[in-house]
Parts: structure tokens; sequence; C-alpha cells
């Protein structure tokens, strides 16, 4: 569930529940598990990032064990490529690098999950389609280029009838990159308005993306609303206002 997200926008983790339900994918949420060490890596704590770490593997490896889990499902971009490189982080960690690795082998963003089961989606989607709105789709670093998902969540979000309006220099940052824009304000809001500005030559009415951080930045510039892109499918299989 992780920390920041919850916190922030408890309305993204509701919607990938709910999108996960329809498909017939359960979600279980382990007891115990937290942040994912991101901020505190950040932050160059590595000794905190490390901790986060090992108690994220602690909470989650009874249901790994006991084989009750087929994936441990990511919603932040941000956080997938964190939990992706605990394999790496202890490698050296001689109680905890085979099960770290082993939760990086598990560890998967929400869209690939959501486009394993399309076909389906498809249909029900097919049944359930509403106004045809322009998005504008902001894909976070961490998801293009840190998880190497590229393509995935555009033929999603065209799949639930939205139209995707062109972005120019989509694979530039926006500026949030986890506290760079607590940090370094001045650039990351630089950033900010670049991204914006591209994001808004479309025309379009919303702008989706799939990380906390990227989303929270982005709507602090913007009246446009920014939101989860798990959240657009979930309206529009539930027929929410969006």
């Amino acid at each position: 569930a992780g920390c920041a997200q919850p916190a922030m926008a408890p309305s993204i983790n509701a919607a990938a529940a709910r999108v996960l339900d329809t498909l017939g994918i359960s979600l279980l949420e382990a007891p115990g598990a937290g942040c994912c060490g991101a901020v505190r890596h950040h932050l160059n704590d590595q000794a905190g990032g490390h901790a986060d770490a090992r108690r994220n593997i602690d909470a989650w490896w009874p249901l790994v064990e006991r084989g009750e889990i087929e994936a441990i499902v990511m919603t932040a971009s941000g956080c997938g490529v964190q939990v992706k490189d605990y394999g790496h982080l202890l490698a050296g960690d001689a109680a905890y690098a085979g099960r770290a690795a082993r939760i990086s082998a598990l560890t998967v963003d929400i869209s690939a999950v959501v486009a394993a089961a399309a076909a389906s989606l498809r249909e029900l989607l097919a049944r359930r389609r509403g106004e045809a709105l322009a998005v504008a789709w902001h894909a976070p670093c961490t998801l293009q280029h840190g998880l190497k998902v590229r393509g995935v969540v555009e033929e999603l979000l065209a799949a639930a009838g939205f139209v995707l309006t062109p972005v120019r220099d989509a694979h530039l940052c926006c500026g949030s990159a986890g506290t760079y824009s607590l940090l370094q304000p001045e650039l990351s809001t630089r950033l900010r308005d670049n991204k914006l500005a591209a994001l808004g030559e479309g025309g379009a009415r919303l702008i989706a993306s799939a990380n906390i951080g990227c989303i929270a930045h982005l709507q602090g510039g913007t009246q446009i609303p920014v939101r989860h892109w798990i959240e657009l499918v979930d309206a529009r299989l539930n027929g929410f206002p969006l």
C-alpha cells in the first residue's frame, strides 16, 4: 500500500482493488508493510532505506512462502522501481539476499497485471463506454525508464474509450523526481511548467499518470484534473464521474 499514496490519494488503491476484483484478481495487503524506502534513498539514508526493504520483505515473505500470491503489485511506479531493486540493494546481506531477489522478481507494476487480463477488460469496457474524453498521458520516468513499461497504459486507456492527445517531449521528467521537487524547487517548477505546457497542447480535459509524486507535483501547477490512470479505468468500469 505504500506510505505517501494512501495518505495523499487513497482513491488510487481503492480503484486498483475494484478493477482487479472485476477482472477476478484478488488483492491481499500484508500487515506490517510500509514505505518502500525510496524517500530515504533519495536523501542518502542508505541504512534507513535498507531497513525499510527488510521490513517489507518480512511482511510479504509469509505470503510468498505459502504460495498465496502470484505477484507483488505496485500502483506507484516510483515504489515499483525501488522494490524491483531490492535484490541488488541487499545482495550483500546474507540473511536477506535470496528473499530480496525473489521479492524483486515477483514485483510488477499494476499495468502489467491489468494488461494480462486485457481481453476480459476490453469485453467489459465495450459494454460501458462513456464520453470519449481527451486525456494527456504523462509517463513517469520511473515507469518508462526505470521499469521499462512503455505503451501499455496507453493501450488500456484507449480500450477504455479515452482519446489520447499527442505529448511533446514525453520522455522528459516532470520535475517531481522523488524529493527533487522539495530540494530543488526552482528547477523542479521549471520542469513542471514545461511538462504541463506539453501536456496541454492537445486540448486534454484530463491528465493521467502512474506515480503519486508526479500526480501531486503536476496538479500543483494546473486546474486540469490529474489522476492515476487506474482511476480512469475504474470510473469507466463502474460508471463513476470523472
